[in-house]
């Protein structure tokens, strides 16, 4: 899962996006409405976490131009005002959720697991497709019930690629996804094919089925078709 951290409070920032990553998600960081326009109009998220407070700019105005973008994503706004007209206002332009600073890093990454489940996973805590099973939660994966020990980033591929299943996806949208803004240092896109037959071959090695077909000059797409 793919997060942008829009937040000011720089200190703020780094903890926050140190703790996400631990928790297993690719983090990335703007501390500006400048820098977070930039990257929102750029890179696709699952979560953006949004302080409505900006040096540059309202937090409110970042959220409107982003739904417009990317209506699928889920958005968490965060505020040092307990606010009631900025909840709400926040609530209409389409954000899912509404934390008050100082909070716990448990409490953010709890609401930001209850967005994911809720828009992308039909509020379920298990996405299930044909054979193959992912607990979210555990970040586990079983196939015909059997246990497969997966890298970090092959269970990132994993879920990305059923969460975006029948399309077909770049490798470029791959790198950035999964990597983060560390992918726009790559001279070649190499690394993914290793990923994909690692995943590929552990999941067979359980019984499954390889679902990732190739576009050759494309990408990959994940389908059962």
């Amino acid at each position: 899962m793919k997060i942008l951290l829009v937040e000011d409070e720089l200190n703020l920032l780094k903890a926050t996006a140190e703790y996400l990553r631990k928790e297993g998600y690719v983090c990335e960081e703007a501390a500006t409405f400048a820098a977070a326009e930039d990257k929102m109009a750029t890179y696709q998220y699952d979560i953006v976490i949004l302080d409505i407070t900006l040096p540059d700019g309202t937090g409110l105005d970042l959220l409107q131009q982003f739904k417009k973008e990317q209506p699928d994503a889920g958005v968490l706004i965060v505020s040092a005002r307990n606010s009631l007209d900025d909840k709400l206002t926040g609530l209409d332009l389409g954000a899912d959720d509404y934390i008050t600073k100082p909070f716990f890093m448990a409490e953010l990454n709890s609401r930001v697991n209850a967005i994911i489940r809720r828009r992308q996973f039909s509020g379920n805590s298990a996405i299930v497709y044909n054979e193959i099973e992912i607990i979210p939660d555990a970040m586990q994966v079983k196939v015909q019930g059997n246990q497969v020990e997966l890298t970090k980033k092959e269970y990132d591929l994993l879920l990305y690629f059923i969460t975006n299943k029948n399309r077909v996806l770049t490798k470029e949208a791959i790198a950035e996804h999964i990597w983060g803004d560390n992918a726009d240092f790559a001279d070649n896109f190499d690394f993914i094919y290793t990923h994909i037959k690692n995943l590929r071959r552990k999941i067979m090695q359980k019984g499954g089925t390889d679902y990732v077909q190739t576009i050759y000059g494309v990408g990959y797409k994940f389908t059962d078709r």
